[in-house]
């Protein structure tokens, strides 16, 4: 049984070292990431039972990403394996206030853009599985991609398999209302949504004064259960505040926010989803979810790459409160 199966692309990054532009630089580190995958790594990590769904080249590459989510715990097995195929590259270049971190996308014609629907066999998956969960990336990448989400949606809701979403807007793949009109329909599948302020105005066209009304907001416009609203207030490019509310049609959940120092923030936003959806699955309570996502969240930005390498304990240690110091 899979506590939580997600859908999506993992890529190989490559990014400057010493805050070097791409043009300047004669090396590039290497990491593995990706929104969904990140997510399974993250519940993984905290103990859940998690699988990936995706499609990658039979190549050194595509079983390098393979590898590395097994390393961390992932179930590869639903992975479909092309012939001669490609992965999808992104190079992160880091910035220093002023100058912004910005992403440089290579994924065009990708073995997993070019994912058709009937290839994943849905109804084998969901016959053990709690809970999917997806992104708005991964419509993006592609027409076909999208087919392939709304059909996991649809075998989803046909085999009894909650479903939660991530609206996770990337303006480099789509515009606001081509995601509209993709992921507006996709709403009435979802029973939890994960978003900003942010994405709901630029994807669904709602607008809040905080996040307690833009969650009553999509309670009220949306068959969904419930609704986590995460925040980030920056300083600077090395330096924010996080925290999170969480929604029901019964209750509303709050939890602290956290002053974090920035080794890294790719990845925040699916350690909170994935902290969230550990309490939410593994616990039922959407306040262990709020609180485990928010310092998982938090965590995740002291970590270079885009997974979140901390452990249950950690997170726990955090809870209980901060230590400061070398722990010895």
């Amino acid at each position: 049984m899979y506590d939580l199966v997600t859908f999506g692309e993992a890529m190989i990054r490559l990014s400057p070292p010493d805050f070097k532009r791409l043009e300047q630089t004669t090396t590039l580190d290497l990491n593995i990431g990706g929104s969904e995958l990140n997510v399974a790594v993250g519940v993984a990590r905290l103990g859940l039972k998690s699988a990936w769904v995706s499609r990658l080249p039979d190549n050194p590459l595509g079983r390098m990403i393979a590898n590395k989510a097994r390393e961390l715990g992932v179930d590869v097995t639903p992975v479909i394996w092309e012939e001669g195929g490609r992965a999808g590259l992104y190079f992160l270049e880091f910035g220093a206030t002023p100058r912004p971190t910005s992403v440089i996308y290579d994924r065009a014609n990708s073995s997993f853009c070019n994912i058709q629907p009937g290839e994943v066999n849905w109804d084998e998956i969901f016959k053990s599985c709690k809970y999917l969960h997806l992104t708005g990336i991964t419509p993006a990448v592609s027409r076909s991609s999208a087919a392939a989400t709304l059909e996991a949606l649809q075998k989803a809701r046909a085999s009894d398999c909650r479903v939660s979403l991530d609206l996770n807007y990337r303006a480099k793949l789509w515009s606001p209302a081509e995601a509209n009109k993709t992921l507006a329909p996709m709403m009435s599948y979802v029973d939890i949504l994960i978003t900003t302020q942010g994405d709901t105005r630029t994807i669904l066209g709602i607008e809040a004064e905080t996040d307690e009304s833009l969650a009553k907001v999509l309670l009220n416009q949306y068959p969904i259960e419930m609704v986590a609203v995460s925040y980030r207030e920056g300083d600077t490019v090395w330096r924010c505040r996080f925290s999170a509310i969480a929604m029901t049609r019964a209750k509303t959940y709050r939890t602290r926010t956290y002053h974090i120092d920035i080794v890294d923030q790719v990845g925040r936003g699916d350690s909170f989803a994935a902290g969230f959806l550990y309490g939410v699955i593994g616990a039922d309570d959407p306040q262990a979810g709020l609180d485990y996502g928010v310092a998982f969240a938090a965590l995740k930005h002291s970590f270079p790459g885009d997974f979140n390498w901390c452990t249950k304990d950690e997170v726990e240690a955090l809870l209980a409160g901060p230590r400061p110091g070398v722990q010895r």
